[in-house]
């Protein structure tokens, strides 16, 4: 790399070069030489690829911790804190720096969420978050949350996803789909959510008895709009797509749902561990 003059570069040109690219390439530029490394691990640097608000986010932090560099910081937080009591995970994108957020069960509207005959509120040592809401037993679910688009990167399209456990006592869940919802401003998605994995034989069972229940019924199911079926995740959770959403300059509340607006059939087993909403790739 030498023969092309690189180090003879100032080190505030080397410095500025590299925050014009991304993480990854100011990783890369670290490799040239020793003098490219010191520019390219400057703080000038990587505090480009932090959020303009990361003070701000960083004095939610619900555990302390410590850094020597903004490079520090930066891999502190592509790795997740939670924030706000423990109630949210916060993360950046290693690869571009773009912010996620995962809205733990506490920070959700969980209809008759703190009735004790319905949900059970538990630690578990798989949830990130201090607690996760377990379903007993309910005839109507409803789950929703928000989250306003000034918080988010810009210029991004995102997704809400809500992560989920199905018990091994698991009952009803899938007799009558449910719906997901994702409103922000004037743009209104509406899909069927299934909470059995497409390939599951059990859900098709229950799917086929539903379908026979709408028959007779004469009525239609989410003419227009898509089936969710829940993917497993790198953490061992199970995900629901809910919907996407672009960010521009004007803030937006985003709301996210899913609820079972068919019928109210007696269901339980599912576990929920929250909602998160990250970039789209």
């Amino acid at each position: 790399m030498d023969e092309y003059g690189f180090n003879m570069l100032p080190e505030d040109c080397v410095s500025t070069i590299c925050s014009l690219t991304c993480p990854e390439d100011a990783c890369k530029f670290s490799l040239v030489s020793s003098d490219f490394r010191v520019a390219a691990d400057s703080d000038i640097v990587w505090e480009r690829f932090l959020p303009s608000d990361y003070s701000h986010i960083l004095s939610r932090s619900f555990l302390p911790f410590h850094f020597s560099s903004k490079k520090e910081l930066f891999y502190i937080l592509s790795g997740s804190i939670l924030l706000d009591g423990g109630n949210k995970s916060f993360a950046l994108e290693k690869s571009g720096g773009k912010k996620s957020y995962i809205l733990s069960a506490r920070e959700l509207f969980i209809l008759s969420g703190n009735e004790s005959n319905h949900w059970s509120w538990k630690s578990i040592p798989e949830s990130r978050f201090p607690e996760v809401a377990e379903l007993k037993t309910i005839s109507r679910l409803r789950i929703e949350a928000k989250i306003r688009t000034k918080t988010l990167s810009l210029y991004t399209i995102y997704g809400a996803y809500l992560i989920i456990k199905i018990t091994n006592q698991a009952f009803g869940l899938d007799s009558i789909p449910s719906e997901t919802s994702l409103v922000a401003g004037d743009d209104v998605q509406i899909n069927t959510a299934f909470f059995s994995p497409k390939n599951s034989r059990k859900m098709q069972m229950e799917n086929l008895l539903y379908m026979n229940r709408m028959q007779m019924l004469k009525k239609r199911v989410n003419a227009g709009g898509n089936e969710r079926f829940p993917v497993e995740r790198k953490d061992g959770w199970m995900e629901i797509e809910i919907g996407e959403f672009y960010t521009d300059e004007i803030d937006k509340e985003i709301t996210m749902s899913l609820m079972e607006t068919k019928g109210h059939q007696l269901k339980g087993g599912l576990t929920i561990q929250g909602i998160e909403i990250r970039p789209k790739h």
